[in-house]
């Protein structure tokens, strides 16, 4: 009988799935290790929050730990972990040292979530007002430490596809460190379609996104300021209810309930309120990755009106669920349409559904990460002697950030 294998997550923060789509992630990657029979521990220098997943109902242990303190070399030694998953590159730029320094033989795994240098430079992109190309990349900041993250690890978890292509194009990374992961969901089936409450049992248009996040506040923004006031003018008993943790003072500003404007605040339970409602507006402008509310309204059963961000490397080239559009008064218009006519809406509603079951199928990707994993665990060695850039750049780090590290950790002490 093989030996239980060992993980070790190490989180930015603590998941907490009802909050975001990151929450969502982490929980999918624990399932799929757990159900292959891993034994998982997570640890977190962040603090508790009221919102976080009780981890011991999944059967993983929970370990705070700290920044900069060689407390944590103690615990990894004990722990000995087959298995090292960081999540995003700011932890591995952290704790990555430590790990190959105290537990040279266990695979480090990085989950990026998305790219952060390319929402960064969409962002930046955005906000200059300029047509984002892709060599702005280039000279982000963010991407120099990514990409040195990536090539540190042995094999980076790439969850959109049009990610895969940047990494492999643009930063000329070798394929054998990337893994494509996308979000983890079950098949929907019809007898679970015909559950979902109908086109007459909905009401009102809904956005969904934790606000601690920019590109959903921008997206709130550009809906209150452009899009809304043109589907009111059409459409005079149309309702958006706005829902997201962390809403700020600003965002609780643009409540205006005359204007079939509501500001809901934090969702006790995401997918009921998708359920409830009849699309999903959300007419994101920058960002990365998947988003994972737009997959969420595949799931519940809702269509949605989105723009070209929104929906990049979600859907192959199947048909959307909905509409995707990066012009304000055909969104408008499509987001009317959707909601009134049964029949577009009906189609749409069975789009999302092919989605998932093409693109998202857990049986399907749980099985090819354990093949990588478990091919790491037998071959790590002829593995890293491929990633000559990685060992360079893991020989290096090693000396600039751990001195780095022990030299705040001594003036902690002082």
């Amino acid at each position: 009988m093989s030996q239980i294998k060992k993980l070790l997550i190490i989180g930015f923060v603590w998941p907490e799935p009802n909050s975001s789509a990151a929450g969502g992630r982490m929980m999918q990657l624990i399932s799929v290790f757990a159900a292959n029979e891993f034994e998982i521990t997570f640890a977190s220098p962040a603090l508790d929050s009221d919102f976080m997943v009780d981890l011991s109902e999944f059967g993983v242990k929970k370990i705070s730990i700290e920044l900069n303190n060689s407390s944590f070399d103690d615990f990894i030694i004990e722990l000995n972990p087959d298995v090292v998953l960081f999540d995003r590159f700011m932890i591995e730029e952290q704790f990555g040292w430590r790990v190959s320094e105290n537990c040279p033989k266990a695979i480090r795994l990085l989950d990026t979530e998305d790219l952060h240098c390319l929402r960064t430079a969409r962002q930046k992109a955005f906000k200059e007002n300029r047509t984002f190309e892709l060599n702005n990349l280039l000279s982000e900041e963010v991407a120099k430490r990514e990409i040195a993250s990536i090539l540190r690890c042995d094999l980076s978890f790439i969850i959109s596809e049009f990610e895969m292509e940047v990494l492999k194009d643009v930063f000329k990374i070798d394929p054998d460190l990337l893994h494509y992961l996308p979000f983890l969901v079950d098949e929907i089936s019809e007898e679970d379609l015909v559950k979902l409450p109908s086109f007459q049992e909905r009401k009102n248009f809904v956005f969904i996104g934790n606000f601690l996040h920019e590109p959903n506040w921008n997206t709130v923004q550009y809906l209150k300021e452009t899009i809304w006031p043109l589907i009111k003018k059409q459409f005079a008993e149309a309702v958006l209810e706005v829902y997201g943790a962390y809403p700020s003072q600003k965002v609780l500003q643009l409540h205006q309930p005359k204007n079939g404007f509501f500001i809901m605040g934090r969702a006790a339970d995401a997918n009921e309120i998708v359920k409830k409602a009849r699309i999903v507006l959300a007419p994101i402008r920058f960002g990365a990755g998947l988003k994972g509310k737009l997959l969420e309204a595949m799931q519940c059963g809702t269509p949605s009106v989105t723009t070209t961000i929104g929906s990049e490397a979600m859907h192959s080239n199947l048909p959307w669920n909905g509409f995707i559009t990066d012009d304000f008064q055909e969104f408008a218009n499509h987001a009317i349409a959707l909601y009134q006519d049964e029949n577009l809406w009906r189609e749409s509603q069975k789009n999302g559904i092919t989605i998932i079951n093409e693109c998202y199928k857990i049986s399907k990707y749980s099985v090819q990460l354990m093949e990588v994993v478990h091919g790491l665990l037998d071959n790590l060695e002829s593995h890293r002697l491929h990633n000559f850039m990685g060992s360079l750049l893991q020989h290096h780090t090693l000396k600039s950030t751990k001195y780095m590290s022990k030299w705040i950790e001594a003036k902690n002490k002082n």
